[in-house]
């Protein structure tokens, strides 16, 4: 699994977008028991707390200590930095896994082995994530050329998979067909640019040319932007659900 997101840790907390309630609701509905649960590649945390909440325990995982470092401490979770193909934990341990955002840098033949490891026989594994966010046309336009035009070359290959919404990555699960969800938000014009500095592609150019890429799109977003002190964002979420086959 590749770490992109160490550096930016403290970024990622705090812009980095939080899944709807009526998405946890949904699948917590799924669920026969709510003992233990696994958020793998947990980064700050974010989905982990919200674990917490319905959990007697809760273990979250990620390679990056920088990550853990921005993650909420509560008495039921246990952080571990670890890779997602090796969980330090028996067979059979947990009624719920989660991955979000994170699964298309697994290698996933050896991740989903843990995974059918280490799930209960009736427990539920969900693969969550978000594709780009859209605002208003003027901003979408903006965000595209950085995206697509500058940033084209720096992402990662693994992020197809979540251009294609998920589809493509293998799921040797008995798949359940979930609701369509969104993320909704809202941002001002700094939270707009916070978020773009915490993209992958974007450290990857940083590292390349010694510059930031948004300085030459700073002043292009500000115009798409306008006048307004904050917008709505929309965020497609992006979920698999699947069972013990």
């Amino acid at each position: 699994m590749k770490d992109n997101f160490s550096t930016q840790a403290e970024g990622y907390a705090a812009y980095r977008p939080t899944y709807p309630p009526e998405m946890y609701d949904y699948l917590f509905s799924l669920l026969k028991h709510k003992d233990t649960a696994w958020d793998c590649a947990t980064g700050n945390g974010q989905v982990a707390r919200v674990l917490a909440n319905q959990f007697r325990a809760v273990y979250a995982t990620d390679i990056s200590e920088n990550q853990l470092k921005n993650a909420l401490q509560l008495p039921n979770i246990t952080y571990k930095v670890e890779p997602a193909e090796h969980a330090a934990v028996g067979d059979n341990s947990f009624d719920l896994i989660t991955v979000a955002q994170a699964i298309h840098w697994f290698n996933f033949t050896l991740f989903y082995a843990e995974v059918k490891r280490t799930l209960k026989p009736d427990g539920l594994f969900a693969v969550i994530g978000y594709g780009l966010m859209y605002i208003d046309k003027k901003v979408d336009k903006a965000v595209h050329k950085l995206y697509e035009e500058i940033l084209g070359k720096y992402w990662d290959p693994e992020r197809r998979y979540i251009e294609e919404g998920y589809i493509t990555i293998p799921f040797p699960f008995a798949e359940i067909v979930a609701p369509h969800f969104r993320i909704k938000t809202t941002w001002n014009f700094n939270q707009l640019i916070g978020y773009l500095n915490t993209w992958s592609s974007l450290q990857h150019y940083k590292r390349a040319n010694d510059r930031n890429p948004l300085e030459y799109m700073f002043t292009e977003l500000k115009e798409a932007w306008g006048n307004d002190a904050e917008k709505e964002v929309y965020f497609p979420i992006l979920l698999r659900v699947g069972k013990q086959v």
